[in-house]
């Protein structure tokens, strides 16, 4: 492929911009992971109170309260499928993201060698990632 003229100063400045925001949506999925729970806490259950609160068996270290597991209500139930299908397309966004960053290194590193072939491959392999399928979630590793 004739005619490259990459930057590589140009190339980690953008590289940093992308980590910055790959930063801020792990910050993001984790915040939705706490909100999510905390409103499925909040959401109550489909049982007298009484009932809330299943004891469980097992050791308990003295001055410690007995182990119990709190019910489950239909929205905490169906706030948890909700976050279980979204699973996979959370995993895909950081894979899509690590994936794309780890390529402009690797093909920013084969131009600075002077290996042009490799850096060609490597953007190739990059353009060749059906994000059809990732945005669907039908990717298989």
């Amino acid at each position: 492929m004739a005619g490259w003229d990459i930057r590589p100063q140009g190339v980690q400045g953008q590289l940093r911009v992308v980590g910055a925001h790959a930063g801020d949506l792990s910050k993001a999925l984790t915040a939705l992971m706490v909100t999510v729970s905390e409103a499925a806490q909040a959401a109550g259950t489909a049982v007298p109170g009484a009932q809330a609160v299943t004891p469980l068996q097992g050791p308990v270290a003295p001055g410690q309260a007995p182990l119990s597991r709190a019910a489950m209500g239909p929205v905490a139930a169906a706030l948890g499928e909700y976050l279980k299908e979204r699973d996979k397309d959370f995993r895909s966004m950081a894979e899509r993201t690590e994936a794309s960053v780890l390529g402009a290194v690797d093909a920013t590193n084969a131009y600075c060698r002077g290996d042009l072939e490799a850096a060609e491959h490597a953007q190739n392999a990059a353009k060749a990632v059906r994000l059809d399928v990732l945005k669907h979630g039908r990717a298989h590793r």
